[in-house]
């Protein structure tokens, strides 16, 4: 196991190994949480290539990717199409709403779902799911509240470090890393 999973206790692996679905919040999980406007109020935003990589791979594997997101971003909606989530909302004052809309969609449970949140609008979800997660940047009172803290913090490759911790505690980066390698 990577040295970055160090953190991944067995309640963790065990905890991880249920999830059918990996729900994330955008700003400060997959960006650092800056937004950058222009003269003309035109916003951008930066994503970690690595981050994005890992979700073609958790689909592969039959594990459900979304965004459910406070802000309403053009960029983030691009960015979530282009990596092709199966699902992204945007603009969602009442998370756990939203996420128990999607649970019974999907047939569901929250012990099959994985949160990462890194703010106070993230803990009515990451309060409830079967597995929680934080970037390392995320607000002290949010990462005593999850299950695990990534080493790495928000763009900065927590949301991949999340996946790869889903996958490997089900048997399943080891041989996407084998068969890649040959």
């Amino acid at each position: 196991m990577e040295n970055y999973l160090r953190g991944a206790t067995a309640d963790i692996l065990e905890k991880a190994k249920r999830i059918k679905l990996l729900i994330t919040d955008v700003d400060g999980v997959l960006t650092d949480g800056g937004i950058i406007y222009d003269d003309n109020g035109i916003e951008y935003k930066r994503f970690n290539v690595k981050d994005g990589q890992i979700v073609q791979y958790l689909r592969s594997n039959g594990i459900r990717v979304g965004v459910i997101s406070g802000r309403n971003s053009q960029v983030v909606k691009n960015r979530c199409d282009e990596l092709k989530f199966d699902f992204h909302f945007h603009g969602i004052a009442e998370k756990g709403l939203q996420l128990e809309k999607i649970l019974v969609e999907l047939a569901i449970n929250y012990q099959e779902c994985a949160f990462i949140g890194d703010d106070i609008w993230d803990l009515p979800i990451l309060t409830k799911v079967g597995f929680s997660a934080a970037p390392a940047d995320a607000l002290p009172y949010v990462k005593e509240r999850v299950d695990f803290v990534s080493v790495l913090s928000g763009g900065k490759g927590a949301f991949r470090e999340v996946g790869d911790l889903i996958l490997t505690s089900k048997g399943l980066l080891d041989p996407i890393i084998q068969q890649l390698s040959n």
